[in-house]
């Protein structure tokens, strides 16, 4: 989810629940990932709040379809940054 700060920067929030993953390790494991591929892409993303939420179970040993469905959604929620609210 995404929605306008009306701030210079973007915020991000994150809610990794044990419930679709495990153990801590490949929970903070996937928190980490996301925050690195957040600060890359901050740029874009500037004057947003975002919250992540993975959605089913996610499979945190292909770090690089991760990093590459992330870098999707950094794009399309940069397009649509113009309303309020994703």
């Amino acid at each position: 989810m995404a929605r306008a700060n009306g701030l210079g920067h973007s915020r991000l929030g994150l809610a990794v629940s044990r419930e679709k993953i495990r153990k801590a390790v490949f929970r903070n494991s996937l928190k980490r990932l996301i925050r690195e591929s957040f600060r890359v892409n901050h740029d874009i993303l500037a004057g947003l709040d975002l919250v992540v939420v993975p959605q089913g179970k996610v499979d945190t040993s292909d770090r690089r379809a991760l990093r590459e469905s992330l870098d999707l959604h950094w794009r399309k929620v940069s397009t649509c940054k113009k309303s309020s609210s994703v």
